[in-house]
């Protein structure tokens, strides 16, 4: 029970917890905001009512995940000044500004034409209106960049340096621009996607189950089977770039991640452990299930390429293994059930089972739909606890220890009073995001709306 009395542990605990309960929000945020740019251009180019109709059911969803997504992510930034004081005073004159940029820049963009989106139907014409959704999608994946910056800056700071405690910023756009940022900005953009596909797919399975408006969910169904048998597969090649880009510049976390101890001598490969339980004490593995040259395979492209292991790495420099080890392990499981899912989708339409007089027959393959749109939020988060996690004992990678950075003066009471409060707020949170959702899925389409006589067709005005 150490852990109830270190304001330390309790802090990265609170930090924790707040992080994987907000950012199930703006994951959704960002791939809706895609998938309604996309209908509303079908509307516009088809008049078709029913992708209307689609765009204003998933804009109702996408308007609650919104603004539960802004609440939740209040605290976090106070959290820094709060928990974190002396990281933001070394790193406040960068860190501060790029949290700005994303506060300004992005959020204060997207609530603006969220507006014209949601409520401007009857006061803009239709090529400002979908302007306006335009500019909410970019928002979102705007602010998706910067806080990729600002955390990719985290895991391989560049671009200044650390005189009298404070970050001196050299080369700005080097600092911006990370060596970490490309992949990982790219890889958690599509993870963004693909949450957000199979959200839309469960929603759109389980109506079709329930015999409500089963064409018009059977048509969202389709487009998000499409989109995600593209987006799965090439979220998993970005990966595997990703992978091979940290062993390049964090390699104690990537021998962490595979509870990796000895580096393998040249010209022989290093086996990756499927399961195994590591023994840091005595630097080895109580038990391990591996494949031999594997990691080698995974990490260089070469089946004898070298591995650093932990042992390379002073202790104190070594994050720690159980966690990373077995969240990474969650992550990969699930996008490789996410794949099997696209296959068996993909090979039930080629047989024409797809049509709303088989939703029966197709009950297994919808229920795995929404097992996997749970999978995929529970994959997005135990990937940043892989890459979180992974990164320890630094805060700022090589720069700032983690126990540095904390704030010395808070109490254990003070922290686990605080961890309380936010447990208890984010759990009333969660319960309301639940019932309005809830409500509005119950509600479902209206099949009976029609557009604004300034939105019908033949009628071009901006």
């Amino acid at each position: 029970m150490d852990y109830l009395t270190d304001p330390l542990l309790l802090s990265r605990l609170q930090f924790a917890l707040t992080t994987a309960f907000h950012i199930t929000f703006p994951t959704l945020t960002i791939g809706l905001g895609v998938y309604l740019v996309f209908i509303e251009y079908l509307w516009l180019k088809t008049h078709d009512l029913v992708y209307f109709r689609q765009f204003r059911f998933w804009s109702g969803l996408f308007a609650v995940n919104f603004a539960v997504g802004v609440v939740s992510g209040i605290p976090l930034e106070f959290q820094f000044g709060a928990n974190w004081g002396p990281f933001s005073a070394t790193v406040g004159n960068f860190f501060g500004q790029i949290l700005g940029f994303e506060g300004t820049m992005a959020f204060m963009l997207e609530s603006a034409f969220l507006y014209i989106m949601l409520f401007g139907w009857k006061r803009v014409g239709p090529r400002m209106h979908f302007f306006a959704t335009i500019m909410v999608a970019f928002a979102a994946s705007l602010s998706a960049f910067w806080i990729l910056v600002a955390n990719s800056w985290m895991q391989t700071p560049s671009g200044g340096h650390v005189a009298n405690g404070i970050f001196v910023v050299d080369d700005y756009l080097a600092a911006v621009f990370s060596p970490d940022l490309p992949l990982a900005f790219t890889h958690m953009y599509l993870a963004c996607l693909s949450v957000s596909l199979f959200v839309i797919g469960a929603v759109s399975g389980v109506n079709i189950l329930l015999g409500r408006h089963p064409a018009f969910f059977l048509r969202s169904f389709k487009f998000a089977a499409v989109a995600a048998l593209v987006v799965t597969p090439l979220q998993a090649f970005v990966g595997d770039l990703n992978g091979q880009e940290i062993g390049r510049l964090q390699p104690a976390k990537v021998a962490a991640i595979e509870s990796h101890w000895d580096t393998n001598k040249p010209g022989e490969g290093a086996a990756w452990n499927m399961l195994a339980w590591p023994d840091p004490a005595n630097e080895r593995n109580y038990f391990e299930i591996s494949i031999p040259y594997a990691l080698s395979l995974l990490i260089t492209h070469s089946p004898t390429g070298i591995v650093p292991g932990l042992k390379d790495f002073p202790r104190q420099d070594r994050p720690p293994i159980v966690l990373p080890f077995y969240s990474f392990r969650l992550m990969v499981g699930v996008g490789g059930m996410m794949v099997a899912v696209m296959a068996w989708t993909l090979w039930w339409w080629r047989r024409g089972r797809l049509t709303p007089g088989r939703a029966a027959e197709n009950k297994p393959l919808y229920l795995a739909w929404v097992l996997m749109a749970a999978g995929a939020y529970l994959a997005v988060v135990m990937g940043w606890v892989t890459r979180e996690v992974g990164r320890q004992p630094w805060l700022v990678y090589g720069l700032i220890r983690t126990e540095g950075g904390h704030s010395a003066n808070l109490s254990a009471t003070e922290v686990g009073l605080s961890l309380a409060g936010f447990i208890a707020a984010y759990t009333l949170l969660g319960a309301a995001f639940l019932f309005f959702m809830g409500r509005l899925l119950r509600k479902g389409p209206n099949m009976d709306e029609m557009p604004p006589a300034g939105h019908l067709p033949g009628r071009t005005a901006g």
